[in-house]
């Protein structure tokens, strides 16, 4: 239906008159565009949550891979790494909530990939380090495509830099067996802790001094973002997700 059909011309002198319809009691409801108001709820950033959990979780499963931890410990790191599930679905959740779809789909990725490592590993399922080998393998391909499109987010980057040949190590050193690939995937690993508690504990100063303490190193839009007016924020809104009628 056009907008002549649900409403009466502007502009008389005696306001707008009647349109079809008025006369058999129907009502037509006016243009509620300039009455819409978009709310947007402040949050404090769940990305350094989202940091240690990767690093804790990968001192973990580093140290097994060492030798560190022994094989028999393996269910105990599998229940050790268990809330790393929890706690980076959360930061997913909070990360979508902050219309950052690149954060929360990294975390919610990560999040699935402890859940797997954790009922794999704790269950001793049979062929479990295969089984995790392909599924290294097949994260191996996902984190390239993430990486392509996090550089401008350079600390979400990073991570996924260091963490692209972790995840090779891990995958063939599972399908093969071969025991230098697992050391220096568990190296690999250590070495993914130390850039993610960086990028943590860089994120919470910025936010404890509302100014970049540490060097982070965002370009592009996510340089925007952070150092933009309110306008740069704004910009676009009526598009996006949750405020537009379908995704």
């Amino acid at each position: 239906m056009s907008n002549d059909a649900t409403a009466g011309p502007a502009g008389s002198g005696t306001g707008a008159e009647p349109g079809p319809g008025a006369g058999s009691g129907r009502h037509f409801e006016p243009d509620l565009r300039a009455m819409t108001r978009i709310t947007l709820r402040p949050i404090a950033s769940p990305m350094p949550l989202g940091f240690c959990t990767v690093a804790i979780a990968s001192v973990m499963t580093g140290c097994l891979q060492l030798g560190v931890l022994g094989p028999a410990d393996r269910r105990a790191v599998a229940l050790c790494v268990l809330p790393a599930f929890a706690l980076q679905l959360l930061v997913s959740v909070l990360a979508f909530g902050a219309r950052d779809v690149i954060a929360a789909t990294l975390m919610g990725t990560f999040a699935g990939s402890w859940l797997a490592y954790a009922l794999v590993m704790g269950s001793g399922a049979h062929g479990g380090p295969r089984v995790l080998g392909i599924f290294n393998l097949a994260f191996l391909c996902f984190g390239a495509l993430m990486a392509a499109v996090t550089r401008p987010k350079r600390a979400l980057w990073l991570v996924l830099v260091v963490s692209l040949p972790r995840w090779v190590a891990t995958g063939l050193g599972g399908l093969t067996g071969t025991p230098w690939l697992t050391h220096t995937a568990g190296a690999l690993g250590i070495l993914v802790a130390l850039v993610a508690t960086y990028a943590a504990f860089a994120l919470m100063l910025e936010d404890m001094r509302s100014e970049e303490v540490l060097p982070i190193g965002r370009s592009g839009p996510a340089h925007h973002a952070v150092h933009g007016d309110l306008a740069v924020q704004l910009r676009n809104i009526e598009r996006q997700a949750g405020v537009r009628r379908t995704l």
